[in-house]
């Protein structure tokens, strides 16, 4: 909507008075009276949006707040005086539907949120429907790399806000991405990225900052006594370089059962391995801090997994593929993780590595043939497949990523140094 644009959240709509017919052909005349004091007749179009980006989910949509977007006539009057003028554009989204699931959180709404905005180089007003105080606290790090404004809450605030321009809802590309065909200068998913690197180091400073206050303070406070170890001339000893791992942990569904035998098999390779078990409220700088800084990173199809986009394009990404899973495994975070750039690795599972091998008849679909039970819809998937099952890796047959991963990272890691010589 380009021109004289103005919300007014107790009817939850968003005018445009034009003043002239230039919007085109009224293609749908509203029966309703909006406050009373407009006719119909000077409408030149009403349309009506859920600003959420999952148009193809019918039963998310139903929950989504709608809003009418109607162009009047500016000749024949404006009824809705300014209460704040922003000579800046606004972008009108919801943060509704699956928001509180990290997954939905970037794929729905971030992501969207960057492709739509980010071409306004922060010079736009973020307007948002069920807006949430947490998320903006969640993203906050994110949020001020596309926006240099504070963001409104439509239903909260009942002001009239006037712009010259309003985009109504986010566009969204595929999974996990950026189409980079569709963007202004052919902006990527490893532009995001970057963007990300950008929003959280600030933070990560300020994190390894206290963390070298608190051990030099440590240090003060141990004075060793004279001809103790420290005090003969302890030597540094150099540690040879060891690629790092994380595992992302998971508790109760799709958890790996033998997680402490596999931190075991990894430190055997070579790798120096960390355990990251996220809460809903890990602060997500700590989460990019550490996934940012590993080589490979393990983890159990899921929602987590999302947490790919934290690391380094040339990483290592093995994904751990339950039964029932594969189609979801490869479609939500395999493609999208190549197309940043890091090298994906799927580790499909066997029936006797799945908890199902001990509920289920050998024989049974449910083990044999996973997708005849997937295909019956969503609730079949979730019940016997996502909720639940547990993993327990066959190591000796794991092991064989492990090496992998391990080779590949030793060898860019080498080349790397070559070529900085």
């Amino acid at each position: 909507m380009k021109g004289d644009v103005r919300t007014l959240s107790p009817s939850s709509s968003v005018f445009l008075y034009s003043s002239n017919n230039s919007y085109g052909v009224i293609n749908y005349v509203s029966s309703m009276v909006d406050d009373g004091e407009e006719e119909e007749d000077d409408q030149l179009q009403h349309e009506t949006i859920k600003p959420y980006t999952r148009k193809w989910e019918t039963s998310v949509m139903n929950t989504i707040d709608e809003l009418d977007l109607i162009s009047k006539r500016r000749h024949l009057g404006v009824h809705h005086p300014c209460d704040v003028i922003h000579n800046v554009p606004a972008i009108v989204f919801s943060t509704g539907g699956y928001t509180g699931n990290v997954y939905h959180e970037f794929n729905d709404g971030i992501i969207p949120l960057y492709i739509t905005s980010q071409h306004f180089n922060k010079k736009v007003v973020f307007v948002i429907l069920e807006y949430h105080n947490w998320w903006l606290m969640k993203y906050g790090d994110i949020l001020s790399h596309l926006s240099d404004y504070p963001m409104i809450d439509f239903s909260g605030d009942n002001r009239t806000h006037c712009f010259t321009e309003a985009i109504v809802g986010l566009r969204i590309h595929d999974e996990l991405t950026v189409d980079s065909s569709l963007m202004k200068n052919n902006k990527s998913i490893v532009d995001f990225r970057n963007l990300l690197d950008r929003a959280y180091w600030p933070r990560i400073r300020g994190l390894i900052q206290d963390e070298e206050r608190e051990a030099q303070e440590k240090k003060i406070s141990f004075r060793p006594t004279s001809g103790s170890a420290l005090d003969i001339g302890t030597k540094v000893q150099y540690q040879a370089w060891r690629p790092k791992l994380v595992i992302l942990s998971r508790n109760g569904s799709r958890a790996i059962t033998n997680e402490n035998i596999l931190v075991k098999v990894a430190g055997e390779i070579g790798f120096q391995v960390h355990v990251l078990r996220p809460e809903r409220t890990t602060e997500l700088a700590k989460i990019y801090r550490a996934l940012n800084s590993s080589d490979v990173m393990i983890g159990v199809h899921g929602a987590a997994m999302t947490h790919f986009l934290f690391m380094k394009p040339g990483s290592v990404f093995i994904q751990v593929i339950p039964l029932g899973t594969d189609w979801a495994a490869e479609t939500y975070y395999g493609e999208p993780a190549r197309k940043l750039g890091l090298k994906y690795i799927g580790y499909k599972i066997t029936p006797r590595e799945s908890s199902l091998f001990d509920e289920y008849d050998k024989d049974d679909p449910a083990l044999r043939n996973p997708s005849s039970l997937t295909s019956k819809g969503w609730e079949y998937t979730k019940k016997i497949y996502l909720e639940g099952q547990t993993v327990k890796l066959n190591l000796r047959r794991f092991q064989k990523r492990l090496v992998r991963a391990y080779d590949y990272i030793t060898r860019i890691h080498l080349q790397s140094r070559l070529q900085s010589q």
